[in-house]
């Protein structure tokens, strides 16, 4: 323990005070390149304790499908360029909910499998429903 205690009130602070900082704006243009090189392994650790921060804050920001691959349309009827469905509206019965996720066993009807996706990737995707009046 008395290592880190070294470090963190003797060694860091003394190792900071001796970075080539400015005063003012224009004095960051008047830095060498020598300087420039002892600026980056700070800025480094900055970034990184902030990118890691950022990750630990805000998961959700960075989750995909579980595949992984980013794609929405993972298994249905990927033989096809685009997939399209035509449906008449008068073959709806009262009223038909329809995924958006591409999850669904059931393509083109939604069977709830959105709820998953969402609670793996943090998505809120649901069906469209189409009712009739």
């Amino acid at each position: 323990m008395q290592s880190v205690s070294q470090v963190v009130k003797t060694s860091l602070p003394n190792y900071l005070s001796s970075l080539p900082v400015p005063d003012t704006f224009g004095g960051w243009f008047k830095l060498s390149f020598k300087d420039w090189l002892a600026l980056i392994p700070p800025t480094a650790v900055v970034v990184g304790i902030g990118y890691v921060t950022y990750r630990a804050f805000y998961p959700k920001a960075h989750r995909t499908c579980k595949s992984g691959s980013g794609l929405c349309n993972e298994n249905v009827r990927k033989h096809e360029a685009k997939v399209v469905d035509m449906i008449d509206i008068e073959n709806i019965a009262d009223k038909a909910a329809f995924c958006r996720c591409w999850k669904t066993k059931n393509w083109p009807y939604c069977d709830g499998s959105h709820a998953a996706h969402n609670k793996d990737t943090g998505d809120n995707v649901g069906p469209i429903v189409i009712k009739k009046k």
